[in-house]
């Protein structure tokens, strides 16, 4: 009797815009289903359609959700509709790639000549729990509920942000040398489960997220003029590197930072 093998899904939480929406497609096109969580207005809603249109095309499943990936029973909410769709189909379901994509901070300066122009400690705690702490509680919950098995990969998007300086960048920087701390105790912590966790450090990259920073447009400018590619990263380079890395073979791979730049951050 033929066993039948479990079915692989990737959950991207920030799904519908920049990195998520291009790993969803590239996944989706390497034979995952895909579960996408964002958290976006009515206007916006068009695109996200057009982003569950695309994966569907690829013959793939796919299942959305519109909510505060930050908020713990919006979490607790999704996973379980996660996992009755799963008991729905029949069959033997996990997350094979769960990537944390979340791009929602504070671009405020530490200090400045007014209270208001200045990042608060509600901000500051805003933006570390958003987009650094979060990524552990949607892993524990993961976890508990067996959605990760074996041979699962686990992706955090971080950027040079997270050890360089950048103007007004400072509360999201602090969030990504945060959720590079968390990788590495969850990879610590998963590898006697077979279970890997990794962050993507993507260089310079024009998305939905990075436009809100100031000075983006010069920022992007050195990034190119640096990049010994010749030009800025895009999140379909992103996409195609976690699609080889969730590969079975890089099951030694756990607790780095990995570079997704073109050897953008090695050039002073």
């Amino acid at each position: 009797m033929t066993e039948t093998k479990p079915t692989p899904w990737a959950l991207i939480v920030g799904a519908s815009s920049g990195f998520g929406e291009a790993t969803s497609k590239e996944l989706a096109r390497a034979g995952l289903s895909i579960f996408g969580v964002h958290f976006d207005r009515r206007s916006a809603m068009p695109h996200v359609n057009e982003v569950m249109e695309a994966i569907r095309a690829t013959g793939q499943d796919v299942l959305f959700f519109n909510i505060n990936a930050a908020d713990a029973a919006k979490r607790a909410e999704s996973l379980d509709r996660m996992q009755e769709h799963w008991k729905q189909k029949g069959g033997d379901h996990f997350i094979k790639v769960f990537l944390h994509s979340v791009a929602f901070g504070s671009l405020l300066p530490y200090l400045a000549d007014s209270r208001d122009g200045q990042v608060s400690q509600a901000q500051m705690e805003m933006t570390l729990d958003v987009m650094g702490n979060n990524l552990v509680y949607w892993v524990q919950e993961l976890m508990q509920r067996k959605m990760l098995r074996a041979g699962s990969r686990i992706f955090a998007m971080t950027s040079a942000g997270g050890h360089s300086v950048i103007p007004k960048y400072g509360p999201v920087s602090a969030a990504k040398a945060v959720l590079e701390s968390h990788i590495r105790q969850l990879a610590f912590e998963l590898m006697p489960h077979n279970i890997t966790a990794n962050s993507i450090q993507a260089g310079v990259t024009i998305t939905p997220g990075s436009s809100k920073i100031p000075g983006i447009e010069k920022l992007a400018e050195f990034a190119r003029l640096r990049n010994p590619g010749g030009r800025l990263t895009r999140p379909e380079d992103v996409a195609a590197a976690i699609a080889a890395l969730m590969d079975d073979r890089t099951y030694w791979m756990t607790g780095n930072v990995i570079r997704v730049d073109g050897g953008e951050d090695l050039v002073a």
